[in-house]
C-alpha cells in the first residue's frame, strides 16, 4: 500500500481507541520493550514525547522508568531540524505550535550515539519501513546517528501490509515493538 493510504488507515485506527485502551496497550508495549532490550543504568535513550491529540503511545511510562533507573533520557525538539535535548526530573517544558510538549531549552546535546532511539510512527511493515507524519525529520535524524544506535519503532498495531512507495532517503527501523511482539529487521538475528 502507499504511505498516504496507510497514514489515513492507521490514524483512523488510532482515533478509534479509547483512552483506556491506548493506555493499556502503551503499558504492554513498554513491558515488551523492557523484556526484550533490558536497558541498564548509564545507557542513553532518545525517546519522543507523545502528541496526545493523535493518541500516540504514552511514552511518559518509559521516560519515568528511565529517569528512576538513571538511564540518560534525550527527547527531540524541532528547530530547523530535529535536535536532541537531555532531560532530567526538573526539566522545564512548553507546548509548541504542533501541540508537542518539548523542553524550553534549545541546546542540542550533540549526542550521536544512543543505545536506543524510540521512534514515533503510524505504521511499520515487516521490513522495518515506517510511515510517520510525512515531515521527514526522523529520516534526517537517523542519518546523523552512529550506526550502532538501535532504531526502535513502537506501535499499537502489528506489521501487516507492505509499504510500496519507499524512497531513497527513507531509513528503515531495526526493531518494532507492539503490544504482542518484538520484530527484529536484521538479516542475521542478534
Amino acid at each position: 500500500m502507499l504511505k498516504a493510504d496507510l497514514r489515513k488507515i492507521y490514524m483512523q485506527k488510532r482515533k478509534a481507541l479509547s483512552t483506556d485502551e491506548a493506555f493499556l496497550l502503551s503499558e504492554k508495549i513498554f513491558n515488551n520493550f523492557l523484556s526484550y532490550f533490558r536497558p541498564v543504568t548509564g545507557e542513553k535513550v532518545h525517546i519522543f514525547i507523545p502528541i496526545e491529540k493523535f493518541k500516540e503511545i504514552d511514552t511518559q511510562i518509559f521516560i519515568q522508568y528511565f529517569l528512576r533507573q538513571n538511564i540518560r533520557v534525550f527527547v527531540p525538539k524541532v528547530t530547523d531540524r530535529l535536535i536532541s535535548i537531555e532531560i532530567f526530573e526538573n526539566t522545564e517544558f512548553t507546548v509548541n505550535n504542533w501541540g508537542i510538549s518539548e523542553p524550553v531549552s534549545n541546546t542540542d546535546s550533540g549526542e550521536h550515539h544512543f543505545d536506543y532511539v524510540i521512534t514515533p510512527l503510524l505504521y511499520c511493515d515487516k521490513h522495518g519501513n515506517r510511515v510517520g507524519y510525512g515531515k521527514g525529520f526522523y529520516d534526517a535524524f537517523f542519518q546523523s546517528l552512529s550506526p550502532d544506535s538501535k532504531k526502535i519503532g513502537i506501535n499499537y498495531f502489528n506489521a501487516e501490509e507492505s509499504i510500496d512507495d519507499i524512497w531513497e532517503n527513507d531509513t528503515p527501523l531495526d526493531y518494532l515493538v507492539t503490544p504482542t511482539e518484538v520484530l527484529s529487521f536484521f538479516k542475521d538475528s542478534e
